[in-house]
């Protein structure tokens, strides 16, 4: 995240919304009201496509154009984005990994046309690439490459542009994939090693101008609702980072030491149920991240409301800038030396963290540091693991969660008023005017420029010299970015990250879910079997497209093999072909498509003709996803045999479901389930 200067403690923090959506232009009139409303900095959500590096019109691309962002595919696009608004004094933070160098590319070109000055450049590019690979997804290269991305725009930034935060390592996500507070400080900080000691070993910086790349370090945390813990994770954060950057890297200056972070406070545990309950839940977490003056963010950013929904409308992201504005301008919560300090509470919490997070550092450093970590599926599996536990003591009742697993009775909500629009809509025609436009940019480009351009960077990348350079030419000669990732896989290659489900810990035992209600479902898994003469029932967990939030798919997965069923799960990214391939080809009794990015119109009828085509339709197909009332039902006209949307909250109940769309697929009679809580 950018942040205010070093000095700005006692001062509001960089305030936005993390916005955009359907087209650059479209955005840019979202990024200009935000603006006049008072926020204080631009925070850019691009598409899946961009973020994974893939044009409008590429197969993997479909469903997926200006759905979770913004499309940006070129020059134009980067321009377009930021028409009117003044780079040298906009503070720019990109949530973009795998195509961060390609995207700060084109906002340095943008910048350089404006003839903005480079040295007052401000903003962040996220560019943590190895959270990716263990929560969102949206990852390009294998990892040893990807890191070599990371080291070369840090080396270029630091002569360059340098106000810049060339990476954000990022804890958000890895608390959204189950991580708890000890992994999350530990994981995090093993990444800030594996990145600090590879810009260090690469030669670029010279050592005495090493803690200026350390200074440039930022952070993006997590905030969830166990109010006490948060608090007592950043100070373990801040206590950790100091000490990291004393002993491992020698830097004496304590101001290049500073833990600086950005925050988003916990999307993904904002309800579908009672959605108006996520208000005080955002702003509890944004109290977490700011009472605590040692340890206060230097930029935060709130999800709204209705973001279990769909995607918020411009007065929703109003809503959540006016939550920050009145906290910072009507509260004393400025006024304060750290409200906390002496608090023995406080400091016995943090010290446990602390604890844990150096023993578990120490982990992944035996196994080499993170990449290793990483590649080996250890990091993966643990996160699996903890999620499978929290999910466990939400289902047993252990963890309340307000509206879903208890105080579920509701009035009708007037902000889901009957006729009202509660969340905002991407029109069909984003895609295909994208498509489009994409293919106008290049066939109006000097072709020949383009194709030197994407020559030497690939002949740069054989190499060992910095790639920020020919990336850069890319970006003036109009290469697009799928162009300009797929001319790098070339050369780097593809990847699968691990699932973590093979070695995760499942729902078997414990204090959670009632081992009977498990046992009763397993029960009927086998009968199942046994009635129609297989050894196993076969379920394939498919997640089609560019959705890389994987967690919920992961948990079906673990949760559908303690059940008894035979699991099939590549992991994400696949098409409708390949699903439909490996359905037909493992001789599967039911396929789970799991479509969490609002693509589910488009990529799961596309299945449903695949089985179609391959003679396959007797096989029955079930979703999950964030998938509004209108669409389930449109799915289930096409065939779809059983929705699955956070407000189903018990895994065990959704696996007798599925027991009984296999019977009932087969023609076998159902008995009725046994009760599952919460259902």
């Amino acid at each position: 995240m950018p942040y205010p200067s070093d000095d700005a403690r006692d001062r509001p923090w960089v305030m936005r919304t993390y916005a955009g959506h359907s087209s650059a232009r479209a955005s840019n009139e979202l990024y200009r009201r935000n603006l006049e409303k008072g926020q204080t900095g631009l925070s850019v959500a691009f598409d899946l496509p961009t973020q994974t590096g893939y044009d409008p019109d590429h197969e993997l691309a479909k469903g997926e154009v200006g759905k979770v962002g913004v499309p940006v595919s070129h020059l134009g696009d980067m321009r377009a984005l930021f028409d009117g608004i003044p780079l040298n004094d906009a503070n720019t933070s990109m949530t973009i990994n795998a195509t961060a160098m390609y995207m700060l590319a084109l906002y340095v070109t943008v910048a350089d046309e404006h003839g903005a000055d480079r040295e007052k450049l401000a903003g962040t590019t996220q560019n943590d690439i190895v959270k990716e690979y263990l929560s969102r997804g949206t990852y390009a290269f294998p990892p040893a490459p990807s890191v070599r991305l990371i080291t070369d725009m840090i080396a270029w930034t630091y002569l360059n542009v340098p106000k810049w935060n060339p990476i954000n390592i990022c804890s958000y996500h890895l608390q959204e994939a189950g991580a708890t507070p000890t992994q999350e400080v530990a994981y995090t900080l093993s990444t800030a090693i594996a990145v600090l000691d590879a810009v260090r070993d690469s030669g670029q910086v010279p050592p005495e101008k090493f803690a200026q790349v350390v200074g440039r370090i930022s952070f993006f945390v997590n905030a969830g609702l166990h109010f006490i813990e948060e608090i007592a994770k950043l100070r373990a954060f801040s206590q950790l980072w100091d000490e990291l950057c004393r002993e491992r890297y020698g830097v004496e200056d304590e101001k290049m030491r500073r833990f600086r972070y950005g925050v988003q406070v916990n999307s993904l545990g904002l309800t579908e149920a009672q959605p108006e309950n996520n208000v005080q839940r955002i702003v509890l977490e944004m109290l977490a991240v700011t009472l605590s003056r040692d340890a206060r963010a230097r930029a935060v950013q709130l999800p709204a409301w209705n973001e279990a929904l769909g995607l918020p409308r411009p007065w929703d992201q109003q809503w959540a800038l006016r939550m920050q504005q009145v906290l910072a301008y009507e509260t004393d919560l400025l006024d304060h030396d750290d409200v906390f300090a002496g608090s023995h509470v406080m400091e016995a919490k943090t010290a446990a963290i602390v604890e844990g997070a150096r023993a578990e550092m120490a982990k992944v450093a035996e196994m080499g540091g993170a990449v290793p970590a990483v590649d080996s599926g250890y990091m993966k599996s643990q996160l699996v693991s903890s999620l499978a536990a929290r999910r466990q003591r939400m289902e047993s009742g252990e963890d309340v969660v307000v509206g879903v697993n208890k105080f579920t009775s509701t009035e009708p909500s007037p902000l889901q008023a009957e006729g009202a629009e509660a969340i905002f809509t991407v029109e069909k025609s984003v895609e295909e005017e994208a498509a489009r436009a994409v293919a106008d940019w290049r066939s109006s480009r000097d072709q020949a420029r383009a194709d030197a351009a994407m020559t030497r960077l690939q002949e740069a990348a054989r190499g060992d010299e910095n790639l920020m350079e020919a990336t850069l030419e890319c970006a003036r000669a109009g290469v697009t970015t799928g162009e300009w990732a797929g001319a790098l896989r070339e050369v780097f290659g593809s990847y699968r990250a691990p699932t973590g489900v093979a070695g995760a810990s499942g729902a078997t035992s414990g204090a959670g879910e009632a081992p009977a209600e498990l046992a009763a479902v397993r029960a009927r898994v086998k009968q199942t079997a046994e009635e129609m003469g297989t050894a196993s029932l076969r379920m394939l967990v498919g997640k089609p497209g560019l959705d890389g939030h994987s967690n919920g798919a992961e948990q079906i997965a673990v949760r559908a093999r303690d059940a008894g069923f035979e699991v099939i799960y590549q992991g994400i990214r696949l098409t409708p072909a390949e699903i439909v391939a490996a359905a037909v080809q493992e001789g599967v009794h039911v396929v789970g498509l799991s479509v969490l990015s609002g693509s589910h119109l488009e990529v799961v009828p596309a299945v449903l003709d695949g089985l179609a085509r391959a003679d396959a339709d007797d096989i029955p197909v079930v979703v999950g996803g964030i998938i509004p009332p209108a669409d389930a039902e449109q799915l289930q006209r096409l065939g779809v045999q059983r929705i699955v949307t956070p407000k189903t909250y018990s895994l065990t109940g959704i696996m007798g479901e599925f027991v009984d769309v296999v019977r009932e697929a087969n023609g076998l009679d159902s008995p009725s389930p046994a009760p599952v809580a919460g259902a």
